[in-house]
């Protein structure tokens, strides 16, 4: 975070469908936010970095994913999903946890964008006014990752 106003942290899998929709966003995220570091964590349980690696080549991932192997981060975060957003100040106060939007498409009636506008809010110097939505997605650990497959 040395030379930033502060940092986004999404918890991301490279196997989450719900992620998948968010690449764009997250690769575009050092363009349109200079000033903000972002880090994507790979918390999910089973997921390897060599699974990671092939898919940040396959899918031209531009944003920096760091491996947390045995799900210790995403637990010391109170984590349970991907993908799930956290906007941090340069003092590492937390001003925003949740959802990255709706998952909506931005052209539905209905869409709403979560994490811009506390982006926005923080970078004018403003409150954040929305600290917290829910998040949805993938597990993170689940029994179902570790069962054996059916015969």
């Amino acid at each position: 975070m040395a030379g930033k106003r502060g940092a986004v942290v999404v918890f991301w899998s490279s196997v989450c469908s719900h992620c998948i929709r968010y690449d764009p966003y997250l690769s575009g995220f050092a363009v349109k936010h200079p000033e903000l570091a972002l880090v994507a964590v790979a918390s999910r349980q089973g997921e390897t970095l060599d699974q990671i690696r092939k898919t940040a080549a396959e899918r031209k991932l531009s944003f920096p994913i760091l491996h947390d192997s045995n799900s210790a981060v995403a637990r010391n975060w109170y984590t349970e999903q991907t993908p799930r957003a956290f906007l941090l100040d340069a003092n590492r106060t937390l001003l925003y946890r949740g959802a990255i939007d709706n998952y909506k498409f931005q052209g539905d009636a209905t869409y709403l964008a979560y994490l811009e506008p506390a982006i926005s809010e923080f970078m004018a110097g403003q409150p954040v006014r929305q600290t917290e939505t829910a998040s949805f997605g993938c597990a993170i650990q689940s029994v179902y990752y570790i069962l054996p497959r059916p015969l």
